[in-house]
């Protein structure tokens, strides 16, 4: 039998094909950029801006730095490009996202499953790196404004699923600026703790995820007493800082002072001088106190993580199950974040770090989060949380946390009580109305 001949195709047709020449000059900038950008945003996301140089990304693709400066003219210039670049295949996803699936609840899912997927990707060398957004603060007014905008866009986006979820019944009532901020400040830190994760067990933990903010961890079948959520929010104990020092008392208001400023405009847009004059303290007396602008930072992580850990040793005194321990404990640095006792410093700067200071922080990061990983193991075991993934449910409880002081940003905090429950509603009951 004579095999059925393939349609003619004439030169409009041809023109219509998704073919791009390898002769084509304008698809070979593109890729080139393409390359550029990807690569610039793995070196950031795992060195720092501020440690990595246009050199270091020219001579990991091969290129000498002037063929670079064909395509970024600063290091400004390429955080930017980074930026917009990230933003908008997010951007790009999410309509893809809203047009090939109808219900909310799925669009949600193939969006999480979409920002999993390109962490795999970028780490399996099948797709470009996604810039992790750490130095928005240190651009310049005018490309910090066409970022911010971008972002902003972004956000709205998924705070409309969210909307539209709800408006179908698919979704519980929510506050939609606030479960949005709590979910985009979840996910935000996964290209980080997915790095040593083997590549094929990311689609099952990007499942997990979904899960988790579908249907929050905690065991609806054996719910505590409704009140539970309205855990105590008092002072972090101080019994164990000796305040009995003039000096101690001068250096706890520097490292508070140095956490909002950090958190508020990262570390290269953030002066020593500044955080003087905000004290009304003379230079003099600021650096007898504080030497420079890198044992600052690694100071505040320090008093940060000081915080957590006296947190995570009152909680394990008191006789709550698990899922009240993983409650208290979430709105509590919550509290932290935004009220005159904190903020904690957020990880945005970590790489911002020296090495030398990077690991230690590191490492107590991880004990701090592994912590909150016990009160969950904790809930499986008293059935006050469901059978989850606990590796997932961590990060992502680390990741709103982080995000938390944020949120003022986006509304009003006037009880600051209420909006922890609002703000870790769709990590603790889900976003699903089941």
């Amino acid at each position: 039998m004579r095999a059925t001949p393939l349609p003619t195709k004439t030169s409009s047709d041809i023109g219509t094909l998704p073919h791009r020449s390898p002769f084509d000059k304008t698809a070979q900038h593109a890729a080139k950029r393409d390359a550029i950008l990807s690569e610039a945003s793995r070196l950031f996301n795992s060195k720092g801006a501020r440690a990595t140089t246009l050199a270091d990304v020219a001579a990991t693709l091969g290129l000498t730095k002037t063929s670079l400066y064909y395509y970024v003219k600063t290091k400004e210039d390429l955080i930017f490009q980074c930026y917009a670049a990230t933003l908008e295949r997010v951007m790009r996803k999410i309509h893809d996202i809203k047009a090939q699936h109808q219900s909310p609840t799925d669009q949600i899912k193939a969006y999480i499953a979409s920002h999993f997927e390109a962490i795999r990707q970028a780490k399996q060398g099948e797709g470009n790196h996604v810039a992790a957004l750490l130095e928005i603060a240190s651009l310049k007014a005018e490309k910090r404004t066409e970022i911010e905008q971008s972002y902003i866009a972004m956000f709205k986006a998924l705070r409309n699923i969210i909307q539209a979820g709800i408006d179908q019944g698919e979704f519980r009532p929510v506050r939609t600026t606030t479960a949005t901020r709590a979910i985009i400040g979840a996910l935000d830190w996964s290209f980080y703790w997915l790095e040593p994760v083997p590549n094929d067990e990311i689609p099952e933990l990007a499942e997990a995820a979904a899960s988790i903010l579908l249907h929050g961890v905690a065991n609806t079948q054996n719910r505590s007493a409704p009140d539970y959520r309205y855990a105590e929010l008092t002072p972090v104990s101080r019994a164990g800082f000796d305040r009995d020092a003039q000096n101690k008392l001068k250096q706890e208001a520097f490292l508070k002072a140095g956490t909002r400023f950090f958190n508020r405009k990262g570390f290269s847009g953030t002066s020593l001088d500044e955080i003087a004059e905000f004290l009304n303290v003379s230079k003099g007396a600021f650096y007898y106190h504080i030497k420079s602008k890198d044992e600052l930072l690694y100071q505040c992580y320090q008093h940060s993580l000081d915080l957590v850990e006296d947190l995570s040793k009152r909680l394990s005194e008191k006789p709550l199950n698990g899922l009240d321990k993983v409650v208290h404990a979430c709105y509590q640095q919550f509290w932290l974040q935004n009220s005159e006792e904190g903020p904690l410093m957020r990880y945005n700067t970590i790489t911002a770090l020296t090495e030398e200071h990077r690991k230690p922080i590191l490492r107590r990061t991880r004990a701090a989060n592994r912590k909150m990983r016990d009160c969950l193991e904790l809930g499986i075991k008293d059935q006050s949380i469901r059978n989850i993934n606990t590796l997932v449910a961590e990060n992502l409880i680390a990741g709103a946390v982080n995000a938390a002081m944020e949120l003022r940003a986006w509304r009003p905090i006037d009880d600051i009580n209420q909006t922890a429950i609002e703000y870790f509603d769709p990590l603790i009951d889900g976003l699903a109305n089941t």
